[in-house]
């Protein structure tokens, strides 16, 4: 869910194993207090310390904050402190916004989830056959902008909706309309099209008097870089072992899929609204809740965490990793807005949503690495073939240390922690190499609790 070309280690946690809400372990309904802050500020301190998160954080149960706490630098490199009032770009959090604005002019009689995009924009090729419920579940079958060859060229030169979609429009689609999922933030870019084509208002100002406005949300809106905009983080990605600043992108580009900001403080008012009709009627919000294919709703991905119901979405963006969590059969909330484009923020949500509701969580530790020799490292480059899926996995090794690479993708660094075990340091990412009559044929990547198996093809 990333508005840029990711990691290859983000790359083989969204695509490959799936962006499925991990399953956790029993109830308990015993309330949150002292306790359980202490355990989530524990996590999340030693998370910071290895640099795997910074941010703000707001998690509540109950309407009552259990935890709201800044960790790490809004900008390193003016030492200036993460507080929960710190701006956060949103990435694909954006999404659902803009599902509910869609709503909201369906509620009011402008159109209907069942019209085709051929209502709107009759000239666009096949848009008869697309509808917006197809856009909002990402079942749409139109190529995913953020995933042309181009993409990192052309993310900083601002751009209208209009010529957006031109540059998928005429592509065939990648399957029959409503067939499959298959995430695509072409398809919410269309959507912001045709809000504006509707409403005859520009997106943010929808969004401005749909949803801030009404909810106080004074601290959330479209980012534009020439703005002036008090408390606004700067993003930062990791090159190898190496903190840079975050390659520069015009937030017209994500537009309707990924151009928000905003403050855990202000994302909490809208998980409280979307326990009441202040936007919509509750039979609406049932709609926008109601999953379609492989878990994803209206803007929103329905699954478990932490043994119970939740509703959530992640969001990535050049130097920014985000998710909000909610557990509306509890009553509960989490909002984690990170400046460190890593891979490890639905693992922090997750493990905070164990600690809220009483579960076992373990504190990151730093891991140990070592230097096998280059000709150790030797035996394992090559490709790989996981089981089961198209990708081929390419294993290299240069000035020590091995990297990992699928195509399209920039190749990323594997830190070794023995001779047959390698690890990633921005993301959970584990790989063991084994050998047959002292050959190298697989290896085995665990990711979270999932696992995938790949064999050698040379």
């Amino acid at each position: 869910m990333t508005e840029r070309k990711a990691p290859v280690a983000l790359v083989l946690a969204a695509v490959v194993l799936a962006a499925a809400a991990c399953a956790g372990g029993g109830r308990d309904d015993r309330p949150a207090g002292g306790d359980a802050a202490a355990r989530l500020d524990a996590y999340l301190q030693a998370s910071h310390e290895l640099e795997r998160f910074s941010g703000s954080v707001l998690v509540a149960r109950g309407g009552r904050i259990v935890l709201r706490q800044g960790y790490g630098l809004a900008n390193y490199e003016l030492g200036v402190p993460n507080t929960p009032e710190t701006k956060f770009r949103l990435g694909s959090i954006t999404k659902q916004f803009t599902a509910m604005i869609v709503l909201q002019l369906e509620a009011r009689g402008l159109l209907k989830v069942t019209d085709t995009v051929a209502a709107f924009f009759p000239d666009y090729p096949q848009g008869d056959r697309i509808t917006i419920h197809h856009l909002l579940t990402h079942t749409a079958g139109i190529p995913n902008l953020t995933d042309f060859p181009d993409y990192a060229a052309t993310m900083a030169l601002p751009t209208t909706p209009a010529e957006s979609l031109a540059r998928f429009k005429d592509l065939p689609l990648a399957f029959e309309p409503g067939e499959r999922f298959s995430y695509s933030n072409s398809g919410y870019i269309l959507l912001g099209a045709i809000i504006e084509k509707v409403s005859g208002r520009p997106y943010e100002e929808c969004l401005r008097e749909n949803i801030l406005i009404p909810l106080g949300m004074n601290d959330t809106g479209y980012d534009h870089a020439a703005t002036v905009l008090k408390g606004r983080a700067s993003g930062y990605d990791f090159a190898d072992d190496r903190m840079v600043n975050a390659p520069y992108i015009d937030m017209s580009v994500p537009f309707a899929a990924g151009a928000l900001y905003s403050t855990v403080d202000d994302l909490y008012k809208w998980d409280r609204a979307l326990s009441t009709d202040r936007l919509v009627p509750r039979a609406v919000l049932d709609r926008i809740f109601t999953p379609f294919k492989d878990g994803y709703a209206y803007g929103w991905l329905v699954g478990s965490s932490a043994g119970r119901r939740n509703i959530r979405h992640g969001g990535g963006i050049n130097g920014f990793s985000t998710d909000i969590s909610r557990f509306p059969d509890d009553d509960a909330c989490i909002i984690v807005l990170n400046n460190f484009n890593t891979g490890f923020i639905s693992e922090i949500s997750d493990a905070l949503a164990a600690g809220l509701f009483g579960q076992p969580v373990e504190i990151p530790r730093a891991r140990t690495v070592v230097a096998p020799p280059d000709e150790v490292l030797d035996a394992y480059a090559g490709r790989y073939q996981p089981d089961g899926l198209p990708v081929v996995f390419t294993i290299t090794r240069d000035n020590g240390r091995l990297y990992v690479q699928v195509p399209g993708q920039p190749r990323a660094p594997l830190w070794a922690e023995s001779e047959t075990q390698f690890f990633m340091k921005s993301v959970s990412f584990d790989l063991t190499f084994h050998k047959t009559a002292g050959r190298v044929t697989d290896f085995v990547l665990v990711q979270g609790k999932r696992e995938l198996f790949a064999r050698r093809l040379e």
